[in-house]
């Protein structure tokens, strides 16, 4: 009886330690997918914010100019459509409708179009562009929509990027909006009377509430649960509360989601139970060793499926070869061309062998922070190990790839260490192509990527070189 209790107990301190770990996994999938979804909002937020400072800094624009604008917007990121709405005073209402060759609408309470009232100030769409098709609402007056009027104008006082809720989006679909106000350049913006006496318009983007959750989904294993959520309203997932879910925040401008996800995957009971009943002494030792392997067995499952450095948040190499064996793979199928940067700090142990492996790992966060900010959303960056970080750059050339490289060079070179003792580092890159033959594979393209890294080491560090196959033969011993 004592060993049959002790096993159940045993039992239950086990299966509470998996249920543990679970948990903790599935937060960190949670906070993974938000991470995730909020870098591709905050980057197109980042975009709009640029483009409102091309309007301000242009006291004019064709819809030659704005489309160019608007598809480098809509390239990358979720937004899903993009557009300038004027300022546009009472009294140039006719002159603008003449120039525009529009007529400026409203939406009427029964939910038809008609023309606008007459007001002081009118803010109609003056140019959009939309990713998927859909009504191009050009002259809509957001002056006289009470969903959108009063974010308009927060925008406009505050000066900031201002997020609705969700809304009925004027090109189709519900989604979400965000303005930027724009302002005569050089015009005084310090007080909320000299911003609205300066405001021309606003730069305004729009997410759609699906694209939002599908970049969230995409960072998630295939069966999870996923609800997204605004002021505790759920707009995406099944209704009601999710049982035992992760919850993580996505800030997208001035507003909060909250990404809520469960996953099915629950421990295992049966072994348990056989604990609880099988009361003799061999079969409760064989159960513990059962359980202790089973639980070590999903442990490094577990690790295995992790495809992320706990140092620096990027990608390890398991992951990185995954990727880029699949980058290559689409590279043949489009028959476009890639490359592979391998880089390699400078002298690296000194840091570490004079101020400690805490400073190092600070400055191997730091350079990660410095590749991040230097790469695409399409790249793949990854931490191979110690000081070794590589990059694979899809549908580049040659001239642009070295361009790359010698910009990540630059910018580690200019790199300041926030450790007031540590100097800053160097670093060595390789490049080496693909695409351009589909019978080479991922390993040859790693080789040939780290002899052009040890190339750039031969010739002095801080310095990019690339494979050259003929000059790789010519260097290579005779053979007798």
């Amino acid at each position: 009886m004592l060993i049959a209790a002790g096993s159940v107990v045993s039992a239950l301190v086990v299966y509470s330690n998996d249920h543990s770990d679970l948990n903790d996994l599935q937060q960190e999938e949670a906070m993974r997918a938000a991470h995730q979804t909020e870098a591709v909002a905050e980057l197109s937020v980042g975009q709009l914010s640029s483009a409102a400072a091309f309007f301000q800094a242009e006291r004019g624009f064709n819809s030659h100019e704005y489309e160019v604008i608007a598809d480098s917007l809509m390239r990358q990121g979720v937004l899903t459509g993009t557009a300038y709405i004027k300022r546009l005073p009472g009294s140039q209402r006719a002159r603008f409708e003449r120039a525009r060759g529009i007529r400026i609408f409203e939406r009427a309470p029964g939910g038809f179009f008609r023309r606008a009232q007459t007001r002081r100030t009118y803010f109609p769409l003056t140019f959009v562009d939309v990713k998927r098709g859909g009504m191009r609402a050009l002259g809509y007056d957001l002056a006289a929509d009470p969903e959108r009027a009063p974010f308009l104008n927060r925008a406009r006082d505050t000066g900031k990027v201002v997020a609705t809720p969700v809304v009925r989006l004027v090109v189709g679909g519900s989604g979400v909006i965000v303005y930027k106000a724009v302002y005569r350049d050089g015009a005084p913006t310090d007080t909320v009377a000299q911003r609205r006496a300066a405001l021309r318009g606003f730069a305004s983007g729009s997410f759609r509430v699906r694209d939002l959750a599908g970049t969230a989904v995409a960072a998630l294993p295939d069966a999870s649960e996923v609800q997204l959520q605004i002021a505790h309203r759920v707009v995406i997932g099944p209704d009601g509360e999710l049982d035992e879910a992760a919850t993580a925040p996505i800030h997208i401008a001035d507003r909060t989601w909250l990404l809520v996800v469960r996953d099915p995957a629950s421990p295992d009971v049966s072994l348990p139970l056989l604990l609880a009943f099988v009361g003799i002494a061999l079969a409760a030792l064989l159960a513990a060793l059962i359980f202790v392997w089973s639980r070590n067995e999903r442990m490094q499952e577990l690790q295995r499926e992790a495809g992320q450095d706990s140092l620096t948040g990027l990608k390890n190499r398991r992951r990185f070869e995954e990727d880029l064996r699949a980058v290559m793979a689409r590279s043949s199928r489009e028959r476009t061309t890639g490359a592979l940067l391998m880089i390699d700090l400078d002298d690296f142990k000194r840091v570490n062998d004079s101020h400690g492996h805490p400073a190092g790992d600070q400055l191997i966060e730091e350079i990660a922070e410095v590749l991040r900010r230097r790469t695409r959303e399409s790249d793949v960056l990854a931490r191979l190990g110690g000081d070794e970080f590589a990059v694979v750059l899809p549908r580049i050339s040659l001239a642009e790839a070295r361009l790359v490289a010698e910009a990540i060079a630059e910018a580690i070179r200019e790199h300041q260490p926030e450790h007031a003792a540590v100097e800053p580092v160097t670093a060595s890159l390789g490049v080496a192509m693909f695409g351009h033959d589909p019978r080479i594979g991922s390993a040859t393209v790693v080789s040939e990527a780290d002899t052009a890294m040890y190339a750039a080491k031969d010739a002095g560090r801080d310095c990019v070189r690339v494979f050259d196959p003929m000059a790789f033969i010519e260097d290579a011993p005779e053979t007798v």
